[in-house]
Formats: C-alpha cells, structure tokens, sequence
C-alpha cells in the first residue's frame, strides 16, 4: 500500500491532535528539550513536535520529504508565533552535518523509515552524549468504543490497510537504535481523552494512513460518508471522548558515529 501524507495535508494539519504539552513537560524533566537546545525532528510532517520544542524554547529543524506537510507546518508555525527551520529530506540521509543535534526526534513515524539506515544516520548528526526521542500519541481501539468502529469501517474500504489493532506501545526502533550506538533507555507512557466533534473526527480519519493517505479522492470521500452515517447512527453524543496513549522511548548516544 503505497502511502502519501501529503495529499491529505490539509486534513493533516487542522484535525490531528498534536501531541500534548505534557509530553514535553515529561521529556524536560529528563533534561531533553530545554531551553537552547539545538533539535532535530524527522518525519516531522506538519511540525506538531518540532513545535513542542520551539515554544520550550529550543532550536529546531524540521525534516520531511514532502514539501505539501511543511507549508501547512509553517502556516501553522506562524499561528504559534515560533520559527523553525524545516528541510526537504529524509531520515536515511538527513541533510545536516555531523555533530549537529543535541536531541533527535521522530514523532509517529519511525515505522515509515528503514530502521537501521535511520539509526545510522542519527548516530552521525547527534553530538556525543545526544538524545534521541521516540514518541507516539496513538488513539486506542477498545471493545465497542468509537476507534473500534471506525477501524472496522476502515479495513472494509481498505483492507490493505495494516495499522489496526494497536496498543500505542512502541519498540520497533529499539534494536537499531541499540545497533547505531544508543544506550541508557528508558521508556514512559500515560492515556488521556482526546475530545473531537463528529466533524473533527471524520477530518482526523480522513488523514490517516489507511484513508486520505493511500485512497483515491473518490474512495476517500465514499469512506467519509460512511462514517458520518455510522458515527451519526452509533456514536451520536459530542464531543467524542477518544482514548489516546503517549509513548516515548529515549536513548543515549555516548559515540560519534556508527560503533565498530
């Protein structure tokens, strides 16, 4: 299944829920993204974790391959009152120097990349005794709650489709972050309700992998119809109060380069 955020950017950019203050307050009490810090966001699509770290105060430079993410990221960088310095690129050959970062990060992405081309490639721009960042904001399909159904209906319009079912806990980086270097891992996680109106719901389905992501304009509007029905018939009360988990995974790199 071919996947391609950009052509649902506008969907993108009004109707994910960034990833909330908390997970930042979180990370500074680790001491990542403090003040000053020069950090590096890969796969930072419309910029909500990049813009985390901005407002904290820090340095940052944004990295996406697809430049339709990054002009809602600046429109929405303005509304913010922060500046960031995004770039064309990808996280298997990211276009810094070495020795670069004081944190990279990479938000609900690093199952996109090839993993142990990335980890490589963060190990050469990270500067000794770096952090590196994982974090995911997953919503949480639970028996007979509104996730659930809607990943039912998503799976009928795309059966493709891979990424249903999750628990919003990530290790998939960990093997090659451990490869490239990385060590002293910790991991933490907590819920929380996210609250969306039907409408924002729709929007925020619409711009998810398994629909405007990967679907012709024609099937991503029949799905869009469907479940306006669906949420209107079985899940008629708003504000939707959908389950989300935070997930971060941070390591230490106490090299300059890939090991060996």
């Amino acid at each position: 299944m071919t996947t391609e955020f950009g052509a649902a950017a506008e969907d993108y950019a009004k109707f994910r829920a960034g990833f909330p203050d908390s997970l930042f307050d979180r990370l500074a009490l680790l001491g990542i993204g403090v003040s000053r810090d020069i950090v590096v966001d890969l796969g930072t699509g419309t910029g909500s974790l990049a813009r985390g770290f901005a407002l904290r105060g820090c340095e940052v430079t944004g990295i996406d391959p697809d430049e339709r993410l990054l002009r809602q990221a600046r429109q929405l960088d303005g509304s913010a009152q922060v500046s960031i310095d995004y770039k064309i690129g990808r996280a298997e050959a990211i276009p810094l120097p070495d020795n670069f970062a004081d944190t990279v990060s990479a938000g609900q992405c690093w199952h996109w990349f090839d993993g142990p081309t990335a980890a490589a490639e963060i190990s050469r721009i990270i500067k000794p005794r770096g952090r590196m960042v994982v974090a995911h904001f997953d919503w949480l399909p639970l028996p007979g709650n509104v996730v659930e159904a809607t990943e039912r209906l998503i799976l009928e319009h795309n059966p493709k489709w891979h990424l249903a079912g999750g628990n919003g806990f990530h290790l998939e980086s960990l093997p090659h972050l451990q490869a490239a270097g990385f060590l002293e891992f910790e991991t933490f996680s907590y819920d929380m309700d996210v609250a969306y109106s039907a409408e924002a719901w729709r929007g925020r389905i619409r711009a998810s992998a398994g629909i405007g992501a990967s679907l012709p304009p024609a099937k991503v509007k029949a799905f869009d119809g469907a479940l306006a029905e669906r949420l209107a018939k079985t899940f008629p009360v708003e504000p939707l109060q959908v389950p989300h988990r935070v997930f971060a995974l941070v390591g230490m790199s106490d090299t300059n380069g890939i090991p060996g």
